[in-house]
């Protein structure tokens, strides 16, 4: 999955790389600087914590049901639960739910210990209507 993510120029802009235990995926985000958006706490910029969360669940559902396209967002939600420190970042998303043209993915961001997210998305993916897989 780590190759599908190198084809999505954010992506690659927030370094994401994948770990994968079966249909489990991880999703990581080394710290860098330009990740920062409040360099007085310092804290991680909101937008890239939602941009890895959003790719998160793009690639698991990818990962679940392969394609020749990949799943295109209908509705995201992002939830911010405490300011992402300057470190590496995690994430896993989970399919809820998911039917012949949508699914339901929940994903949670955390840094140190998985039960002490730092972010969670809820979002729904159009799975037949989609843009192309980059070649």
């Amino acid at each position: 999955m780590t190759a599908l993510l190198e084809t999505i120029p954010y992506a690659r802009f927030l370094g994401l790389r994948t770990e994968q235990d079966g249909d489990t995926l991880t999703v990581v985000m080394p710290f860098a600087d330009h990740l920062i958006g409040n360099p007085m706490l310092p804290a991680l910029h909101g937008g890239s914590t939602a941009a890895m969360l959003e790719l998160t669940a793009i690639a698991q559902v990818a990962l679940v049901w392969p394609r020749l396209r990949l799943p295109r967002p209908i509705t995201v939600t992002t939830a911010y639960l405490r300011s992402g420190k300057p470190r590496d970042v995690h994430a896993r998303a989970r399919i809820s739910r998911a039917g012949r043209r949508v699914a339901h993915v929940l994903a949670e961001a955390w840094q140190e210990d998985p039960a002490h997210p730092i972010a969670s998305l809820t979002a729904h993916f159009s799975l037949d209507d989609n843009r192309d897989l980059p070649s």
